[in-house]
């Protein structure tokens, strides 16, 4: 028994297969490349087919004499307009296109931030699908009057793999016209904005099969007829998953491009401070558990800005000596001495709680003896306090985190993970090997295909603790000091760059 999970970036896929012990038969990933002219706000669909294909080729090509079952995974809010052929009929439009902000301002003058919230789970941002389908019904008609079916990249993969337009609940909240409740599109919403709900995936729980495998593709790939596809979900969502995180309390903190933080709750206390800090309602694994996202724009994307544009010269030196650059930055820090300087970590505008993309980043406390590695540390710190920021806006609505996993590239960095625990004041647990929203995916799939009862089965399987971190009293209370001013630096910076 073989099963593959394949997650699909804003940059790249993977594909990773493992039998049903929890071993890793095969892996592969794939760079997109990108389209002309998009300065990263655009994303071709079919390119990313194209690569979608290639990994699960690679991937089951490295002596797996079999697979089974295959889920998808993938980043949300981002839509696929399709026309009668199955193909996209223009580049997607990623969440950091700026396209879509009229409509989402005619939506909230229309209905009202809270009720479309009330409804969605989510505090409207034009971020999310619908302000951007609006907008080439509005903009480009001769896109729009062509489309026949419009989905988001987890369900467009899993339409062409399978020949059935299904879409977990998890990304179908990222659209903002899902009634997370009822699971079920938001009628009166997808009406004002002009959009029939027969063109969008039927609406299914996270991790539900769509069939089998369409045979033309199997052949293609060299796979079985009888593969079972299965809509996996979000990527963050993927993440808690894979990492274990299936009781309140648990959480998992992911660094990649961005940092997010995965909390696993009830019905919340305080509804209202969720849409104070542009927290989601996201249905997770039964009625009666929820995950949000606390989440910034920057995580490990500020230490690769560094890399590239700080230490360029030392990166360049590290890499001829055949070391990793991010190993060398950590061996030079100060260990569990804060840097001495503020980082508004901004750079892409801000996440929750505020959602501004009118801010921009900034780095406070420059002195004469301040030195590169000062601020490569103080670029961790501005993250991670960003972070803690978060959870105390996650407790005033009534959830609390226990327990945060780390997965990602950040969760190999041992020094950050021991900064997060001392700054965070929490156990930080690592995992025994690598986590991504493949092993998430692969989880849901041997579910779905009845090689493991529960998602709780599946993880005495998959997910196995390494090396815990606990927090430092001392080295708390000295980051605390800097954090008292952290929060106050947003409105500081918003004032100034805003005058």
């Amino acid at each position: 028994m073989a099963i593959a999970g394949v997650d699909i970036g804003t940059t790249g896929c993977k594909c990773t297969v493992c039998d049903a012990d929890g071993r890793t038969l095969g892996e592969a990933y794939r760079e997109y490349d990108m389209p002309k002219d998009s300065e990263g706000k655009e994303l071709d669909a079919w390119e990313v087919w194209l690569k979608v294909k290639e990994v699960i080729r690679q991937a089951a090509a490295q002596g797996i004499e079999k697979i089974d079952a295959i889920g998808v995974t993938s980043f949300g809010e981002t839509s696929v307009f399709i026309g009668e052929d199955g193909r996209p009929l223009m580049n997607a439009m990623l969440y950091v296109d700026a396209r879509g902000e009229e409509q989402c301002r005619r939506l909230t003058e229309h209905f009202g931030g809270e009720y479309i919230f009330r409804v969605t789970g989510v505090r409207p941002q034009s971020m999310y699908s619908l302000p951007k389908l609006m907008w080439v019904a509005q903009y480009r008609k001769d896109v729009f009057e062509k489309t026949r079916h419009i989905c988001q990249f987890g369900d467009y993969i899993v339409y062409l793999l399978s020949g059935r337009f299904q879409i977990d609940y998890s990304l179908a909240c990222r659209s903002m016209a899902f009634n997370y409740r009822t699971h079920s599109w938001a009628e009166d919403i997808l009406g004002f904005a002009g959009i029939d709900k027969n063109m969008m995936s039927e609406p299914a729980p996270t991790g539900s099969p769509a069939g089998t495998i369409r045979g033309e593709v199997a052949r293609e790939l060299g796979l079985a007829e009888d593969v079972l596809i299965v809509s996996g979900c979000h990527d963050q969502v993927a993440a808690a998953i894979g990492t274990g995180c299936l009781k309140k309390g648990m959480a998992v903190d992911g660094t990649g491009t961005v940092e997010c933080i995965t909390p696993v709750f009830g019905e919340p206390d305080l509804p209202e401070a969720m849409y104070q800090s542009n927290f989601v309602m996201i249905p997770y694994l039964d009625e009666k558990t929820y995950v949000t996202y606390a989440f910034s724009f920057n995580g490990g994307s500020l230490l690769k800005w560094y890399r590239d544009h700080i230490a360029a010269l030392e990166t360049r030196l590290f890499r001829e000596q055949g070391k990793n650059p991010y190993d060398g930055f950590n061996a030079q820090m100060r260990q569990g001495e804060p840097s001495g300087l503020l980082v508004l970590p901004y750079f892409s505008g801000s996440a929750t709680p505020y959602m501004d993309g009118s801010v921009r980043g900034a780095v406070l406390g420059l002195q004469d003896t301040t030195n590169s590695i000062d601020i490569y540390q103080g670029l961790m710190e501005g993250v991670t306090y960003e972070m803690l920021l978060n959870l105390e806006c996650l407790k005033a609505a009534g959830i609390q985190v226990t327990e945060l996993r780390a997965t990602g590239g950040g969760a190999q960095a041992e020094v950050w993970l021991q900064m997060k625990a001392d700054i965070l004041n929490k156990k930080i647990v690592t995992l025994g090997k690598a986590q991504s929203g493949t092993l998430g995916c692969i989880m849901m799939s041997g579910v779905a295909g009845g090689v493991y009862k529960s998602l709780e089965e599946a993880a005495e399987v998959y997910v196995k603790t390494g090396r815990e971190y606990y927090p430092d009293p001392v080295r708390h209370e000295r980051y605390m000091e800097y954090y008292q001013k952290y929060k106050k630096l947003y409105r500081a910076v918003k004032e100034v760059w805003s005058a």
